[in-house]
């Protein structure tokens, strides 16, 4: 009898292991960086039983932060699992800033990550290859980043979702946040913040349909203004968009609060357009 109720006992664990999603660790080459930066690659249980195609989250994290951020703090395998979806948490770098330096060819992070991590992407996975299975969501330099790089991009992605995103780039002047390196010192280089800020880029998307959140902490010195900014911009070009401001400021209580409502909305837009 003991031997016939330890074999049930142990054959649901064993099921229930097997279908758990998948976390890959991955390196992903640049011609457009020094280094070849990894990657967090994360599966739907399903992904290994079939042989269906799957749209992709890219999901960037932060100023000062690296691809392994997100799922320090959150179970990402969840979130593949109840949306059937690829989540990848590429590396935006230290203060990439998830943009193509005009001063540091050695920084090309919005080129690396729209480029050559989603070619990476599509032919080591089964993915959605279009624009239409493709979005974008990140905290802070990387809700920056999101934004940014659909207005770049419009023809690599079709949503974006920014939390408590730096939407217009002088909120960071500050010399620790690295943008100088990147476009200039602010006073002398003006046109250069303006022109990378997303409260510029987002005019490119007037012509486009495309998803778009904007969620922000009320508390949040950095972002709020920036946010709201581009919140009265989108009414203005009667740009359609979600947007949000809640009790809180900027950190991962915030952000870690925020994901999933972020990726409810992205799986809305994946299964309506």
């Amino acid at each position: 009898m003991y031997i016939r109720i330890l074999i049930i006992l142990i054959i649901p664990v064993l099921f229930i292991t097997a279908q758990a999603a998948r976390q890959d660790t991955v390196t992903i080459s640049s011609k457009n960086l020094p280094e070849n930066p990894s990657a967090l690659v994360f599966l739907p249980d399903s992904y290994d039983r079939g042989t269906s195609t799957y749209p992709v989250v890219y999901l960037l994290h932060g100023w000062s932060g690296s691809f392994r951020d997100w799922s320090d703090h959150v179970d990402l395998r969840k979130y593949v699992d109840l949306y059937q979806l690829i989540i990848v948490c590429p590396d935006g770098g230290y203060a990439g800033w998830y943009l193509d330096s005009p001063l540091r060819n050695e920084s090309q992070y919005a080129t690396y990550i729209a480029v050559e991590v989603v070619a990476f992407i599509d032919n080591t996975y089964r993915t959605i290859s279009g624009p239409e299975g493709r979005a974008l969501c990140g905290l802070s330099m990387g809700g920056y980043g999101a934004v940014s790089l659909l207005g770049s991009f419009p023809d690599r992605f079709c949503v974006a979702a920014s939390i408590s995103g730096v939407m217009n780039l002088s909120a960071a002047r500050d010399e620790k946040f690295g943008l100088n390196q990147l476009i200039g010192q602010y006073q002398s280089n003006q046109h250069l913040w303006e022109t990378y800020s997303c409260i510029s880029l987002i005019k490119n998307l007037q012509n486009h349909k495309k998803g778009l959140i904007l969620d922000c902490g009320v508390a949040d010195k950095l972002s709020i203004s920036g946010n709201r900014t581009l919140h009265q911009i989108l009414i203005d070009l009667k740009i359609d968009h979600d947007y949000y401001e809640r009790p809180g400021g900027h950190s991962w209580s915030y952000w870690v609060n925020a994901l999933p409502y972020h990726l409810l909305y992205i799986n809305n837009y994946f299964s309506e357009n």
